[in-house]
């Protein structure tokens, strides 16, 4: 048992919205309230704070938690310019073997003022296939060898509910928007379920220092089954609230399957669906065209609980 003393305790109770001092016992808060939590629980052990302020954990209502804990693995490519993240990628490059994948997240083209092109990454990669995913996960950059193995030319259609940017004559830029992503994204090695399982333990103390005690995750079947792991080996340190594919709310429904089936720390969530792409790549759907020297109103499609998504839909309050 333990007291926390001498801090700014917000507790979210409007009947007591601030407090002192807080006694916690085996992961349980017995009791909140000022200095005469010293007295009453004279025999714990107390920790002076200092004035510090506490607050209760926060849960991400919207986090894609494999994309998360993978994109820690790869090349940041959240940079100020294009050319910071390309040197990126060239170092990561000389500590590869040749055609081996490389990978990364979290550019925006908006930081860079352009698009970025193939051509930009053949210059620092020409001998290994190169895929990096946008922020917002509705676009992904990919180079020459990445485009070929994909089978992305000049003379292909563009996919169902997806786009292949190209140049004034037609040849792809290597800039692949909402579904097209998937040619490539499939091609890629996913890795096992118990090194998916450590990539997310690995997470997790990134996401506590956020303030994160509990997320609501969007990935698919292979980071239910990891989270399952975590939980049965009791290394699943966060609380998270899973989600349905809406394809497969039918055998969810045969099941009987409802949402807020599992227990306090895994349990299934709600069905998500959304119906156009996001605003920093430029595929929301629009009434009007986006700019003018952009003809485009985005792209109206219907993709549910997909990885590309960065729009949280409403929680549904049950399964059947």
């Amino acid at each position: 048992m333990k007291v926390l003393y001498n801090a700014r305790i917000y507790t979210l109770d409007k009947a007591a919205p601030l407090a002192s001092a807080i006694v916690i016992d085996h992961g349980e808060i017995l009791a909140v309230g000022g200095d005469e939590l010293l007295a009453v629980f004279d025999r714990a052990d107390k920790q002076d704070l200092q004035g510090y302020t506490v607050l209760p954990g926060l849960t991400d209502a919207h986090l894609h938690l494999q994309y998360y804990a993978l994109s820690l693995q790869k090349i940041n490519c959240e940079t100020d310019t294009l050319e910071e993240c390309l040197q990126r990628v060239k170092e990561k490059v000389q500590g590869s073997r040749p055609g081996e994948w490389i990978l990364g997240h979290g550019w925006n083209q908006n930081s860079w003022g352009n698009w970025p092109s193939a051509s930009d990454l053949d210059r620092v990669a020409p001998d290994n296939p190169v895929y990096l995913t946008a922020k917002s996960l509705h676009a992904a950059w990919a180079n020459s060898a990445a485009l070929k193995l994909a089978g992305v030319t000049a003379g292909m259609l563009d996919p169902k509910d997806g786009q292949v940017q190209r140049t004034a004559q037609g040849q792809p830029t290597g800039i692949l928007l909402e579904n097209a992503v998937l040619l490539i994204s499939d091609l890629v090695p996913e890795p096992g379920i118990a090194a998916l399982a450590d990539a997310i333990e690995t997470a997790q103390p990134i996401l506590w220092k956020m303030g994160l005690t509990g997320v609501h995750d969007f990935d698919r079947r292979d980071c239910f089954l990891a989270l399952q792991q975590l939980h049965i080996g009791r290394r699943l340190k966060l609380r998270v609230i899973k989600n349905i594919p809406l394809e497969l709310l039918d055998h969810a429904y045969e099941l009987g399957l409802r949402t807020g089936f599992g227990d306090e720390w895994l349990r299934i969530g709600s069905v998500k669906v959304f119906m156009d792409g996001a605003l920093g790549p430029r595929t929301a759907a629009m009434f009007n065209l986006m700019s003018a020297n952009r003809k485009t109103k985005g792209t109206l499609t219907w993709m549910a609980n997909s990885c590309l998504s960065s729009h949280a839909g409403p929680p549904m309050s049950g399964l059947g």
